[in-house]
């Protein structure tokens, strides 16, 4: 709670200079933005670690093949990028590349779950026979 709280007042602390320093440098602003977004994501990093270490251990507790849980953790990660890449894409006022990022997450996230969604059709084909 204590690292999302900083995060946001970060977060906002930037928006309101990127605010100020828009008026007479929209490129300083954007550079700004990116800066706050840079250091709350690796302020994450430690966080992410132990996220991922829970998430390994709940794989080999589960007994399930590791195979099943890669697509939902590269999906999981697309629309995060998605997101960010969007969201800075539309504040550089480039609302038709935020449409081009976000066009392109879901393909990709559809890529990453296709061999979920091979391993679910081939289950359903057995079930069926």
């Amino acid at each position: 709670m204590e690292l999302s709280i900083q995060a946001a007042v970060l977060c906002v602390a930037a928006a309101l200079l990127a605010l100020v320093v828009r008026r007479g440098s929209p490129e300083c602003a954007l550079l700004l933005t990116l800066a706050a977004a840079a250091v709350v994501l690796l302020s994450l990093a430690e966080s992410l670690e132990t996220l991922v270490e829970f998430l390994g251990r709940l794989v080999e507790e589960s007994g399930l093949s590791r195979e099943l849980f890669i697509p939902l953790y590269k999906t999981v990660g697309i629309a995060l990028v998605v997101k960010i890449g969007g969201n800075l894409c539309r504040d550089a006022g480039e609302s038709a590349l935020s449409s081009v990022v976000e066009t392109a997450g879901a393909v990709c996230a559809l890529l990453a779950a296709l061999p979920l969604l091979r391993a679910v059709l081939a289950l359903l084909l057995e079930l069926m026979r």
